[in-house]
């Protein structure tokens, strides 16, 4: 599972393993995913730089903490995005925060199903 979209070995680190527990933080972080993608579309639109940072960094540190490495580095390469002077560019970071977001909450929907 080195290409999995979250790595439950790191999640382990803090859950201890704990299907139970990891299973609550991953709920958590799938509703995290779906609010704070339509907050960045919302940014997006209304060009506000501070907030597409502030929430960026959020998804970044979020995604790291639960494993979810890949989402993890496009809200890191999108954090410095300036959505006003480029909304090009932080669009297709979007996009990509977005499939990134997608491939996660699929493996979350798998690993609860299982």
């Amino acid at each position: 599972m080195a290409d999995a979209p979250v790595d439950l070995a790191h999640l382990a680190r803090y859950t201890g393993g704990d299907k139970s527990l990891n299973a609550e933080i991953l709920r958590l972080f799938d509703g995290q995913i779906t609010e704070m993608v339509a907050q960045l579309q919302s940014v997006l639109e209304h060009r506000d730089q501070k907030k597409w940072r502030q929430v960026t960094h959020t998804i970044k540190g979020a995604a790291r903490g639960v494993g979810a490495f890949a989402m993890g580095q496009a809200a890191a390469e999108a954090e410095p995005m300036d959505p006003v002077r480029h909304p090009d560019q932080a669009g297709q970071a979007l996009e990509t925060l977005k499939s990134q977001g997608e491939a996660v909450q699929a493996f979350i929907a798998d690993y609860l199903a299982a």
